[in-house]
């Protein structure tokens, strides 16, 4: 019920407010639970820690800029087939990851963006280098059609994550997490479920980053940072792992938080930090578990 009146809540905003700060706050962070909610579906039920989750990101941002401005496909066709580009970066991390586990796991995840990011610069001609790849097209110039736009791609997207979580194949993503060895000795191909598990994460992490490209009217270097990896990491804790709804929730309560703060710049990181603390301190499990 609380999600419901949320996403309604969400829905009815533009019949209260036209501020275009509010809904440039509001798009981004629909944009970002997206990004959150993927890492959860991978890390969160699969227990494959994931530390560089920004290459997923960064790959659909990337890919969708240069079929937007270079094969001049429009917002609705690059942003898919970004996503797809994405599902393909997750095989090629997946499979030399699955013999590892725990830090091991992670350290080398971290990795790969940082990989991609040195490719992005030693191929400037494609890639625009430092400066990015600006000049994209935006799906539309109302306001407040961009607003639902974003809002209603992100309560659907979320919804299939969270349905896909309910489902068969979501249990067995669970009792892989809590043991692998059983869920071996049952029969099932893990293998093939981890497999299943990255390319589905980064499908939905690409459509984020492609929408985040799009808004923005740029994909750069950003995207790829481990900054933007940790992020979600910490949006996905504070909320509570294994949930979906839970880093949405999170996402929805820090980044406009960090952006309110904005006008106390000293203080900015140091608010954040002291929310986060405070609620690992006394929910370890997270807001909404």
């Amino acid at each position: 019920v609380v999600v419901l009146l949320f996403f309604l809540a969400l829905l009815g905003m533009p019949l209260f407010t036209n501020d275009p700060y509010l809904f440039r706050i509001l798009i981004l962070t629909s944009i970002f639970a997206i990004f959150a909610a993927s890492w959860d579906l991978l890390s969160g039920f699969t227990g494959q820690m994931n530390f560089g989750h920004a290459l997923f990101f960064g790959v659909g941002a990337y890919a969708s800029a240069i079929l937007n401005t270079q094969v001049h496909i429009p917002p609705w066709g690059s942003v898919p087939i970004g996503a797809v580009v994405a599902v393909l970066a997750g095989l090629i991390i997946g499979i030399p990851c699955l013999r590892l586990k725990h830090i091991y796991l992670a350290l080398t995840t971290m990795a790969f963006p940082i990989i991609l990011l040195g490719v992005v610069f030693a191929i400037p001609n494609l890639t625009g280098g430092e400066l990015g790849i600006s000049g994209l097209k935006k799906f539309t110039n109302s306001l407040v059609g961009g607003y639902y736009l974003h809002v209603i791609t992100m309560q659907v997207l979320c919804f299939v994550m969270w349905k896909i979580t309910d489902s068969n194949t979501g249990i067995i993503f669970h009792a892989i997490r809590e043991d692998e060895l059983a869920v071996k000795a049952s029969g099932i191909n893990t293998t093939r479920y981890k497999l299943l598990a990255f390319c589905l994460s980064g499908f939905f992490a690409g459509i984020a980053g492609g929408l985040y490209a799009h808004y923005m009217r740029i994909a750069g270097p950003s995207t790829l940072e481990v900054s933007m990896s940790f992020n979600v990491v910490i949006w996905a804790i504070f909320g509570g792992v294994a949930t979906i709804y839970g880093p949405i929730a999170a996402v929805f309560i820090l980044y406009p938080l960090l952006e309110f703060v904005r006008f106390w710049p000293e203080y900015r990181i140091m608010i954040f930090a002291a929310v986060v603390l405070i609620i690992l301190l006394y929910m370890p499990e997270g807001l909404i578990h």
